[in-house]
């Protein structure tokens, strides 16, 4: 059973629905082929360095994969014909690091002790 982290960018016109419905309809397709989703992230609205396809910010969603390579091989087939994506990328990774969360937001005063340093 191989571990993977995949992540995919939708357009910034995606409402939050349709934002949940990409989730699920990808979710479900993992567990058809025989794969298991470990955790999922809605790391929201973020900007993107260059533009694509004329969008200058994306929704980026974030999946954490146990399962074989068959079931990257169908997420993949099935996101390249989607048109509300933009990108997909998938990693496959040694193990999960389940407790950090790079998206929180901070508080102040964690911000403060970072400029400190």
């Amino acid at each position: 059973m191989n571990l993977y982290e995949h992540t995919i960018i939708a357009r910034q016109d995606t409402s939050p629905s349709e934002i949940k419905q990409l989730t699920q309809k990808y979710s479900k397709i993992v567990e058809k082929n025989e794969g298991e989703i470990v955790k999922t992230e809605n790391w929201g609205l973020l900007n993107l360095s260059y533009l694509i396809k004329k969008n200058k910010k994306g929704s980026y969603i974030h999946f954490k994969i146990k399962g074989e390579g068959n079931v990257i091989d169908e997420l993949e087939k099935n996101e390249a014909i989607d048109k509300k994506l933009l990108r997909y990328l998938t990693v496959r990774v040694k193990k999960f690091d389940l407790e950090t969360n790079y998206f929180a937001k901070r508080d102040d005063d964690d911000k403060k002790e970072n400029y400190k340093n």
